[in-house]
């Protein structure tokens, strides 16, 4: 329980930052503290420290001007302190991660009393390989063997690459650069940063010569120090992935905070996803076989890695005949000549089942797959163990060094490739949502290709068992957490159980200063060109002076009602179609300071990732309701899983993801509490339709101006 000197403690350091910053108590802000506290102080641990209760994990839906932020922080550090362990902060984009890092948390240390110190986490990839930096200042050329490897990286860089190595040397043995990528004051080309860093895989950590100066792990001596660390949810998945402990704090040691939560399930299901090209994969085999000569005469002294090396050509002449008939067995599946189409094309298998010739060639991938990773396996840890003085390999470390990177290289390619082969090739377990299995047919460069892939349709199990069934304990917060005023799509989502704490907490915004209409001009969106002139006609109607965002759910229909403007709005429109993001939203701000009224077009990422409060934008119009139609592979799988279970997909995933993305939507228009406008939402079907009540429903309480239907006009299903 939160106990007598904790709860002291965290409201003090409340009352100063409240002083400190003159700000005024926000009542859903102390609601968000005390729950946070309160079950965090719950958990029941062990001797050790191990956590012993399972009511570890509170989820808060708090809308924009709560004050998320500070609330989480004041209620989780001295909690997370007090127990002896680390507070883990995620978020899902990178302008929130900064604005945490470079203002809150400053503000948090300035003005709450409280003592502690932060850092930010970063994977290895972001951050410079001194190591590399140094080969490249001496102009040694790369592994030539590598090179022919890493198809995508250009053995020459281009005549910048010299001097962008030489400012990079500078500026980092001066101390005025940190190392990592995100710092540097320009863009690097991602060429040009392969060849300056490494994965996990192909760092030698502590035998490196540069070990000493290396940029990534001066910024975990810095973390291990840390009582706040800051990172973002795919660095914590990854984390997760490796299994815990790895790039972050062990998962039993951290009390972890998810803001931008509901991004959560979406993030996990990328890194549970596997491809596999066969012509990309055909290519690295042959190339490896080509250069047995020259590996065998770099390193085939060592006893252990000869008889590796000598294992190499029979498993590739295993290979190469499989994966032929796999890709032959793909395009015939698909019904598809072996040679034809430029346009990438997909073939989903049904309810995620491939067929059974498939799934047997599959299951004669997987061993020759698993020998090969294990074999290079091996190889990069005895090349790894000659960069040792301590240890004897019969390997001189000048020799192993520039191979390392190479067979670290291959491993992961093999380790994926039988990821992805075990995943056809495993039967999913009954009664339980399937893998999503599917192929993809394209060309690169005039060279066709043919990529199996597999993906599970839900997170849920994984994040139940890998992050919330492991860790010391939880918060996650969005401002979007409820889908039709209910917590069980995220539930669904992202494996939480029922017996979590589960808060929404009261906006501090009137949301009767704005108005949601549905005007005369809604029409039913499934006649497109109606749809449009409605759109159109609508947008004549508005006030010269309004400062106007329009959502659309689709790229096709937005050029369309682009073109079809009249002036002088057709003059006047900022549309994401045609402009880069920062340059649209300076434009309209200035349109705005001027008098002049804006109107900006915008996508799906418009109705979530946009800020503008207070009089640059007084008017949001949604086009239709935001209903995203289930045929990406994945998608698509979980539809025909739950239909096939008795449920209905469209009521399950189709209602409930539109709920939360419609209120995200009308969430654009309300930013601060002084803020007013209207909302006008041109789907009738919001009004027609059994659902639509329930979308209206889950929205924050507008004045509602409802024009488009007749007095007593029946709901269709």
């Amino acid at each position: 329980m939160l106990d007598a000197p904790l709860k002291q403690e965290i409201q003090e350091a409340y009352r100063r930052v409240l002083e400190g910053l003159e700000l005024t108590p926000r009542y859903g802000q102390r609601l968000m503290i005390a729950e946070i506290a309160r079950t965090l102080a719950s958990i029941e641990q062990d001797d050790q420290g191990k956590r012993t209760s399972n009511e570890h994990v509170c989820v808060l839906e708090a809308g924009t001007g709560t004050g998320k932020t500070l609330a989480y922080l004041l209620a989780a550090l001295p909690v997370a302190k007090a127990r002896g362990k680390r507070l883990v902060v995620a978020t899902a984009t990178v302008a929130l991660q900064e604005q945490v890092l470079n203002q809150d948390l400053p503000m948090l240390k300035a003005h709450s009393g409280l003592d502690f110190d932060y850092a930010l986490a970063k994977g290895r990839g972001r951050y410079l390989c001194v190591a590399k930096l140094d080969q490249a200042l001496e102009g040694a050329e790369p592994n030539p063997t590598l090179s022919l490897f890493e198809q995508t990286i250009a053995t020459d860089a281009g005549g910048d690459f010299p001097q962008l190595i030489q400012e990079m040397a500078d500026t980092y043995a001066s101390g005025n650069w940190e190392g990592d990528r995100d710092s540097w004051p320009v863009a690097i080309d991602d060429r040009d940063w392969r060849r300056l860093t490494v994965d996990h895989r192909q760092c030698t950590n502590r035998r490196c010569g540069h070990f000493g100066a290396c940029a990534y792990f001066r910024s975990r001596r810095h973390l291990d120090q840390a009582d706040i660390i800051v990172a973002n949810h795919d660095l914590v998945l990854a984390d997760l992935a490796l299994g815990g402990g790895m790039i972050l704090p062990s998962p039993k040691d951290c009390i972890y905070v998810f803001d931008e939560g509901h991004h959560l399930p979406d993030k996990a299901l990328d890194h549970f996803y596997h491809r596999f090209g066969i012509n990309a994969t055909l290519r690295w085999l042959r190339t490896l076989k080509k250069s047995l000569t020259e590996l065998n005469t770099a390193l085939g002294a060592q006893p252990t890695l000869a008889r590796l090396l000598a294992t190499f050509p029979e498993r590739i002449v295993a290979l190469e005949p499989r994966l032929g008939d796999a890709y032959a067995m793909g395009h015939q599946i698909a019904g598809l000549e072996t040679g034809a189409g430029d346009e990438t094309q997909h073939f989903r298998f049904p309810s995620g089942r491939a067929p059974q010739s498939l799934i047997e060639l599959a299951q004669q991938l997987v061993i020759p797959f698993a020998e090969l990773s294990r074999d290079l396996e091996t190889m990069s840890d005895i090349l790894r163990e000659s960069l040792d003085p301590d240890k004897s390999t019969g390997l001189p470390r000048e020799q192993a060094e520039p191979w390392l990177p190479l067979t670290a290289l291959l491993h992961g390619r093999a380790l994926e490739a039988h990821s992805l082969w075990t995943a056809m090739a495993k039967p999913d377990p009954a009664g339980q949502a399937p893998q999503a299995r599917w192929l993809t047919f394209q060309s690169f460069g005039g060279e066709p290709e043919l990529t199996f892939s597999a993906s599970p349709v839900s997170a849920a199990e994984t994040l139940a068992r890998h992050l919330w069934g492991s860790c010391y304990g939880a918060v996650v917060t969005s401002a979007t957490l409820t889908a039709l005023n209910r917590f069980e799509r995220l539930q669904e989502r992202a494996g939480l159980a029922n017996r979590y704490r589960y808060q929404r907490l009261p906006s501090p915004f009137d949301y009767s200063r704005a108005i949601l209409s549905v005007p005369r001009e809604a029409v039913e969106p499934g006649d497109a060109m109606a749809h449009d002139r409605s759109i159109v006609q609508f947008i004549e109607g508005l006030d010269d002076d309004e400062a106007v965002l329009v959502l659309f759910s689709s790229r096709k229909q937005l050029r369309s009602v682009a073109d079809a403007l009249p002036e002088p709005w057709a003059s006047r429109l900022l549309s994401q179609d045609r402009l880069p993001k920062r340059e649209l939203l300076e434009r309209h701000r200035k349109a705005v300071d001027a008098d002049s009224g804006s109107l900006i077009f915008g996508l799906a990422s418009f109705a979530e990732g946009i800020d503008l409060p207070g009089r640059y934008l007084t008017h949001v119009v949604i086009t239709r309701l935001p209903f995203s139609v289930p045929d990406d592979p994945v998608g698509a799988t979980l539809a025909e899983w739950i239909e096939s279970q008795g449920g209905n997909p469209f009521m399950r995933i189709s209602v409930p993801d539109a709920s939360i993305k419609l209120v995200q939507a009308c969430g654009r228009l309300i930013r601060k509490e002084n803020d007013s406008g209207r909302i006008s939402l041109l789907d009738r079907r919001v009004l027609t339709r059994r659902y639509g009540k329930a979308l209206l429903d889950a929205l924050p309480p507008f004045r509602r101006q409802i024009e488009g239907v007749e007095s007593g006009e029946p709901a269709k299903p």
